[in-house]
């Protein structure tokens, strides 16, 4: 496989988490080797949480998973059926053309302060082999985002095109008709950019090569009014409330939170890992999660006692207090007396050492 950190010197390790909505804490993880599509993992987390779950509760029914539509597949999902375990989660809006159409008037506001802006349209569909529930969102600011995004990259694609006008014009090229479409192609080979530009290619020989593009506002338009801020989510609880649903789907946030803290270089960071059998590698990735997790764990005990802080700000206020030795001597024989005590440090730091009990271990006049 290919590392998206460019290390070639290293063992390709997949990493497949288990996380609570609340704090993020991980309660399971499942290393797998990194040349296996992550959709082929799917099944054995999803066995594995099963059977922790039903260890120390009464029955599965009450748990709830969510995910992304990168898990995707009749098989997944099928397997989630059978477990009967609920589940929250995304459907391709391009495989559901006819939910995108609905008009506007049928979304109603999502009346809840985690939600500004965000509209809705409740109803069912049939995917993955079986008929749910389906909620279709429309978020102002993911509207705006992809709205930005898109126009950025039709100003890459018009650039490009450009380019390529003004050298076929000067006959500057030597490559057959067939060899500039591939091109043009490849231009236009982003999300949505062949919907809304025209490029028109005449001529045969290299000579006699021409270029005309132009950009179709109104398919621009309507690409805008039935894609942007869209996502459709797919579960099978049919009873909560729709704002409960969308709240759930965003909680990947989290998992996705704890895969940056692990690829962070300084603090509890999962590479480099020079470790080269399956062995050392799952122990390895076992110290990994535990010490993520035990970070976790304190990020949520002090954000119940008031005090917000990212894992890095929490452990670098816990890494001010300090403790330093002071001799004195009073110029007679004899060793200098010590005396133990803490450094100077920050209120916040104060209220962490009394919260996890540090002060136990300080020293005392």
């Amino acid at each position: 496989g290919k590392a998206k950190q460019k290390r070639v010197d290293l063992r390709l390790v997949g990493l497949a988490l288990v996380i609570t909505s609340d704090g993020g804490i991980p309660l399971l993880s499942h290393p797998y080797p990194g040349d296996r599509p992550d959709v082929t993992q799917f099944p054995g987390v999803i066995d594995d949480l099963v059977d922790r779950y039903r260890s120390v509760a009464a029955g599965i029914e009450g748990a709830t998973i969510v995910y992304d539509a990168g898990q995707n597949s009749a098989a997944n999902h099928a397997h989630i059926e059978a477990a009967r375990i609920g589940f929250v989660g995304s459907l391709p809006p391009s495989d559901h053309p006819a939910l995108l159409t609905v008009p506007a008037d049928a979304y109603h506001r999502v009346d809840d302060p985690r939600l500004p802006g965000m509209r809705a349209y409740d109803t069912e569909v049939d995917a993955l082999g079986v008929r749910r529930r389906a909620i279709v969102t429309h978020s102002a600011s993911l509207h705006a985002a992809q709205s930005r995004g898109f126009d950025q990259t039709l100003d890459k694609a018009r650039d490009r095109l450009g380019a390529l006008q003004v050298r076929l014009a000067r006959g500057r090229t030597r490559r057959d008709r067939a060899a500039v479409e591939r091109e043009i192609e490849q231009i236009c080979a982003p999300r949505w950019v062949a919907e809304v530009l025209t490029v028109t290619l005449t001529g045969t020989t290299a000579a006699e090569l021409r270029l005309r593009y132009r950009t179709d506002r109104h398919a621009r338009r309507q690409l805008e009014d039935r894609m942007f801020g869209k996502r459709i989510l797919f579960t099978n609880r049919t009873d909560w409330p729709v704002a409960r649903v969308i709240a759930a789907y965003r909680s990947q946030s989290d998992i996705e939170s704890g895969f940056r803290q692990l690829k962070d270089p300084q603090v509890i960071s999962f590479s480099p890992m020079h470790h080269w059998t399956d062995q050392k590698i799952r122990v390895h990735v076992f110290y990994s999660v535990l010490a993520l997790t035990v970070a976790h764990l304190m990020r949520r005990e002090a954000a119940d006692a008031g005090l917000h802080l990212s894992v890095r700000e929490l452990l670098a206020e816990l890494a001010g207090i300090e403790e330093t030795v002071l001799l004195y001597h009073d110029g007679t024989k004899g060793r200098p007396r010590a005396q133990r005590m803490l450094t100077d440090h920050s209120d916040t730091a104060e209220q962490l050492a009394r919260l996890f009990g540090i002060d136990r271990y300080a020293p005392t006049r």
